[in-house]
């Protein structure tokens, strides 16, 4: 199967001169004071936009370990949730409980919400390809149950990874030092939870050097 494929059936699926900062008024005193027609004016610190801190990328060899990507999908099709529960081995239904099949395989080892409305949330697996597998898998075991499955609009929609940074984290320092970006509340949470931009991530970050990233 394909991620974009139309039926399930059909396939498995300059020189410009740059100037440095300055405060002052930019004026030749030489000779060629008078020939000169223009001059530069730093404008106010005051009305720059806020920048963001620059971090240095150095090769550190600290790899996160990806420990759960979840993803959607939409198979484009209403779908008979006693059906499935009834005809699928480890689906289970409690509509008192929560309106979706919860369904889980073993390779890749994963969990499935499968909703009426054909839409599938995957969680579990280890990374973005895994996920993609068995997003196919949930699909393919539902489209042998005579629904007439698409597989469209497959999506990542966040990722847990976690890494040790292997010394200990003066964290009230990193707070105060990017309090824009951080909050530290000691007695609610002993980490910093620290909000990234660029990559959009939001990062726990604790004393001991262990380091939890989401987004």
């Amino acid at each position: 199967m394909e991620q974009d494929d139309e039926s399930m059936t059909n396939t498995c699926d300059a020189d410009d001169p740059t100037y440095q900062p300055q405060n002052e008024k930019v004026i030749n005193d030489t000779a060629e004071e008078n020939t000169s027609e223009c001059a530069i004016i730093q404008p106010s610190i005051s009305t720059l936009p806020p920048v963001l801190p620059v971090i240095p990328v150095t090769d550190s060899g600290i790899i996160p370990k990806v420990h759960n990507v979840v993803s959607s999908v939409d198979l484009c099709c209403r779908l008979d949730l006693r059906k499935i529960a009834f005809r699928l081995r480890n689906a289970e239904y409690n509509p008192k409980r929560f309106h979706a099949v919860v369904m889980r395989i073993l390779q890749p080892r994963t969990a499935a919400l499968i909703f009426a409305s054909g839409k599938i949330v995957v969680t579990g697996a280890r990374s973005e390809s895994d996920a993609n597998l068995a997003a196919r898998k949930y699909a393919r075991l539902i489209q042998k149950l005579g629904f007439n499955v698409r597989f469209k609009n497959f999506k990542i929609q966040n990722m847990v990874a976690s890494c040790d940074v292997k010394f200990p984290i003066q964290i009230e320092r990193l707070y105060t030092s990017h309090s824009q970006f951080a909050s530290y509340e000691p007695e609610l949470f002993p980490g910093v939870i620290y909000r990234m931009t660029r990559p959009r991530l939001v990062l726990l970050i604790f004393v001991s050097g262990k380091i939890v990233l989401t987004g």
